[in-house]
């Protein structure tokens, strides 16, 4: 397996090693053994699959308190309010490791998309938050302008209209 280094500390892209003949082809999607050899040692608590048509987009998501494993970083760390991307395709089987207290997105650039993850920690509807997908300062370059949303997500709260206390902290000593 390859990992991807993206501009923020902690995410990557994860390319696994993909074994394919006229048959088809096999790859590992986890390996505790392997992902812990990489310094990702990891416990999934919960797998989400969700189902989406074309230019659907959902994000930005995080939890918090209760936070799980799964683009804006932490408060208090270098990256704050960065994003980082990469397209996830059954071409290139990759995966992208978002830690916690990072939010995530993403919008559908085929006819539709199986989107399914792994979470380090149980779904908290309580702490269930989010951030506008369109914010202007955080800037990301999403590769739709119009895309479907949800209520929930269009009407999620500008970073800076989040109480600071309402995201999760970023600690240097882990």
């Amino acid at each position: 397996m390859k990992i991807i280094e993206t501009v923020l500390p902690g995410c990557v892209v994860i390319e696994p090693d993909v074994h394919g003949d006229a048959r088809g082809f096999f790859y590992e999607s986890y390996n505790a053994e392997k992902y812990k050899n990489a310094g990702f040692d990891l416990r999934f608590m919960q797998t989400n699959v969700s189902r989406s048509a074309h230019g659907v987009l959902r994000g930005l998501h995080y939890q918090y308190p209760n936070p799980q494993g799964k683009l804006v970083s932490r408060v208090g760390s270098q990256t704050f309010g960065r994003w980082a991307a990469a397209i996830l395709s059954a071409a290139n089987k990759r995966h992208f490791w978002v830690p916690e207290g990072f939010a995530h997105g993403f919008v559908v650039l085929s006819e539709f998309a199986t989107f399914s993850y792994q979470c380090t920690a149980l779904y908290d509807r309580a702490a269930d938050a989010g951030i506008r997908w369109n914010d202007a300062e955080i800037g990301i370059d999403w590769p739709i302008s119009a895309p479907q949303l949800s209520d929930k997500d269009e009407k999620a709260p500008f970073l800076r209209d989040v109480p600071r206390e309402a995201l999760p902290r970023f600690d240097a000593n882990g």
